[in-house]
């Protein structure tokens, strides 16, 4: 019998926001895996770091690059699909073995997140299953102490590293937004919202649910001020309501 790979969701950044089934399946895990830049511990792996047994074997994916080439130029596609094309070839050998591979994920696999190119390439392979985990996104709104959105607002969820005009064609269809992948990108966003007249009702928060979390009002963020990579900034709808 082959093992499972599942990809497992530990939400935000919280350990109490882990569900009870993630908890179950890291409490026993015998081989794990996660992302990291090289020369880091890996956010997910720092998430997980009391929840693990201290003998699960495991295995470190190291992106082989983030920014170092534009999106555009076709290096970029073409070494990071070799790159999950190894990953998954090292988990699905695993579980071809007969043991389970228990895969860490911030948020939730499925949401923007890097364990989808894995499951693309194990789910005709191995039995590959996914642990939903809390998005960073709903930490961020709730960290803000607004409801996102009421009745029948429509929610965008865009990425800080569109075109400006992108951004701004989206950002004016939209009742509630959010901007995800902000960093280095806020000046870019905030002129985004500037153009649409949305800047003014814009929040910032950055770390949702960790320790270093901070919640502010765009308006009242300084230029040049340059974010951590988990921030994200809001809109709240402000539709129908009884």
């Amino acid at each position: 019998m082959t093992g499972t790979v599942y990809g497992v969701g530990l939400g935000p950044g919280e350990p109490d926001l882990v569900s009870a089934r993630a908890l179950k399946l890291l409490a026993s895990a015998r081989h794990v895996a996660f992302f990291r830049k090289k020369g880091r511990a890996g956010r997910a792996r720092t998430l997980a770091r009391d929840l693990l047994p201290a003998d699960a074997v495991e295995f470190a994916m190291e992106y082989p690059l983030t920014t170092e080439i534009p999106l555009e130029d076709p290096r970029y596609n073409r070494t990071l699909a070799e790159f999950y094309d190894g990953c998954a070839a090292h988990l699905a050998a695993i579980a071809e073995d007969g043991e389970d591979v228990v895969v860490l994920c911030e948020g939730d696999p499925f949401f923007y997140g890097s364990f989808m190119h894995l499951h693309e390439r194990l789910n005709a392979r191995v039995a590959v299953e996914v642990v939903p985990g809390i998005p960073g996104m709903a930490a961020a709104w709730t960290a803000s102490g607004m409801p996102i959105a009421w009745g029948d607002d429509v929610l965008t969820v865009l990425m800080g590293t569109l075109e400006e005009d992108v951004l701004v064609r989206h950002m004016e269809a939209a009742d509630a937004l959010v901007v995800m992948k902000v960093g280095r990108n806020l000046p870019k966003v905030r002129v985004a919202l500037e153009r649409t007249g949305r800047a003014q009702d814009a929040w910032m928060i950055e770390c949702a649910a960790m320790a270093d979390q901070k919640v502010t009002r765009l308006a009242d963020v300084p230029a040049g001020h340059v974010p951590p990579y988990f921030t994200i900034v809001l809109v709240h709808g402000q539709g129908r309501r009884p």
